[in-house]
């Protein structure tokens, strides 16, 4: 049983962590639009026009994703909340955190190469 419990509160720390991440990342995209907004009112290029677009596309796509991560964490961690204290969890708990892992795993690739690709442009334009 008190393996159970630090099984559990192990799972509640990666979860947390993930949230924590996934709110500076929604919070670092609000400041990439900023600077795009800024770069869109001081550049009239039309290549630079098309570029700023497909970036704010991708930011309201990536928030989007980022929404729907940080809901999963919200049932993930109501789920570890409601486990009951007898019930064999490790299994069920290893499968959906698997799954959940892997996805932040997926997602924080692309965010990465999402803000290399800004960074990238921000020095091309600067």
């Amino acid at each position: 049983m008190e393996n159970q419990i630090l099984y559990l509160s192990d799972l509640r720390f990666n979860v947390d962590t993930w949230k924590r991440e996934l709110q500076f990342h929604f919070n670092e995209m609000d400041t990439f639009q900023e600077k795009l907004e800024e770069i869109a009112s001081r550049n009239q290029d039309a290549l630079v026009a098309v570029k700023l677009e497909v970036f704010q596309n991708r930011i309201m796509i990536e928030k989007d994703a980022i929404s729907k991560l940080k809901h999963r964490c919200r049932n993930k961690i109501a789920n570890i909340n409601n486990a009951a204290i007898n019930e064999n969890i490790y299994g069920r708990f290893q499968n959906e955190q698997h799954t959940l892992k892997e996805d932040m795993r997926t997602y924080i690739k692309l965010h990465y190469d999402l803000k290399e690709e800004m960074m990238n442009f921000f020095l091309e334009v600067l």
